[in-house]
């Protein structure tokens, strides 16, 4: 798409350009991230869930309607501001379950997250310019020839649509505590000590929560990486084979992530809430991103295979990476929503997905940029070619991983009124 507004300058910097399309939605999000959680915490989640979804209808259908680069920045940037779901999504999926059925709650939220990681690229490259592909179905010099980008984006806005209809019916979770405010007064005025002390924990300093912060920024990282390799991952897939890409169609990046994302939604559903009971969720993160480094730096020799053999190997290694990433994520999402009390968790995820939301904005144009400057030195002699791509990647994963240890991270203490509950 970017390469159809003619701004890029040469092959390499386009690159960049669609790396600030990408930033753009995460930019908008994190400049209001924390109003959304707090909108969550005193209207509702569901109102949240509804603006967010309509403005997706809205703005999405007008960024496939997009003519000039500027245009398609500012639709992103506007779809983003208008997105609190996915802080919300998180307290929401807490909220709806007993705790010892919490991470199968929040596995369903990143398996969603991650599903649409790899169905939105795989639906643009199935659906993108479908007068060129399908030729039969969409005529020459038609309205689908004038929007080339418009068919996916319009599919997306159809499915939002249709799940905006469906949120109609979906419970609230949060009057839940507004009857523990009741009792809390009722408490007060027999001026009990247990009242007070609930008063007191009532609104605590979220930033001073450390088990809480901690959690946050090891995710943020971990999300800085993740978005960074999906951007790489598709713009390396299509690269020329002389600059150390695959030379692959948009086709072939999408059927590798739809089988990519077949397997997510396996293993996040049957395998992840298992694995989490038995080695907790940090012990498992901690054991992915170990595995996750040597995997990432394989895929420069990967790209030295071809026709089956790469097809296949690529898949399998795409399926382990995503698994892994997914895995960290999910325990730390667990450890974020246990950190904290009910009343303070649409602002609570609204902090992570701020942090998580400005890291993003950062790293499609970081990885854009980090591509296109490894393509410009194929005959290094540290690190050549794509390399040095999948080598920062791991800088930042490694980063991560350090922040997984103690002293660093820290997990809540279970306090006696939590075991009441």
């Amino acid at each position: 798409m970017v390469r159809d507004f003619n701004i890029a300058k040469t092959e390499a910097d386009i690159s960049s350009y669609a790396g600030y399309v990408g930033s753009a939605f995460m930019l908008g999000r994190c400049l209001t991230s924390l109003l959304w959680g707090t909108i969550a915490d005193r209207f509702g989640r569901k109102p949240v869930f509804v603006i967010g979804i309509i403005a997706v209808v809205i703005f999405n259908t007008l960024f496939g309607l997009s003519t000039s680069f500027w245009m398609a920045v500012i639709m992103r940037f506007l779809m983003g501001s208008l997105n609190g779901l996915l802080g919300t999504a998180k307290a929401y999926a807490t909220e709806i379950f007993r705790e010892e059925h919490q991470a199968l709650g929040l596995s369903t939220v990143s398996a969603a997250w991650g599903i649409g990681l790899i169905i939105g690229p795989a639906l643009g490259g199935y659906l993108a310019q479908p007068v060129e592909k399908y030729p039969h179905i969409f005529p020459k010099d038609s309205f689908w020839d004038k929007f080339p980008y418009f068919l996916p984006n319009f599919v997306v806005s159809a499915l939002a649509f249709v799940v905006a209809i469906g949120c109609i019916w979906i419970p609230e979770t949060l009057h839940n505590h507004n009857c523990s405010n009741e009792s809390i007064d009722d408490a007060e005025n027999g001026s009990s000590g247990a009242g007070n002390e609930k008063t007191i924990q009532k609104n605590e300093n979220l930033l001073l929560n450390w088990p809480l912060m901690s959690s946050i920024i090891a995710y943020c990282v971990f999300s800085l990486h993740d978005i960074t390799y999906t951007e790489v991952f598709s713009l390396w897939s299509v690269s020329p084979q002389r600059m150390g890409g695959l030379n692959f169609t948009s086709d072939d990046v999408g059927n590798i992530l739809s089988i990519s994302g077949v397997a997510l939604i396996i293993y996040q559903l049957t395998l992840y809430p298992s694995v989490e009971k038995a080695s907790g969720p940090i012990g498992i993160a901690r054991i992915s991103a170990m595995l996750s480094i040597p995997l990432l730096q394989s895929y420069s020799f990967i790209a030295l295979l071809s026709g089956l053999a790469l097809y296949i190997v690529l898949s399998i290694a795409s399926i382990l990476k995503n698994i892994l990433s997914i895995t960290i994520v999910t325990g730390l999402f667990l450890l974020q929503n246990r950190a904290v009390e009910q009343h303070q968790r649409g602002v609570a995820n609204g902090i992570a997905v701020t942090g998580m939301s400005l890291f993003n904005a950062i790293g499609p144009a970081t990885g854009g940029a980090v591509l296109t400057w490894s393509q410009k030195r194929m005959d290094a002699s540290f690190l050549p070619g794509t390399h040095m791509v999948f080598f920062a990647l791991n800088i930042v994963e490694a980063l991560g991983l350090l922040m997984l240890f103690k002293p660093f991270l820290a997990e809540k203490k279970k306090r006696h009124s939590d075991q009441l509950h």
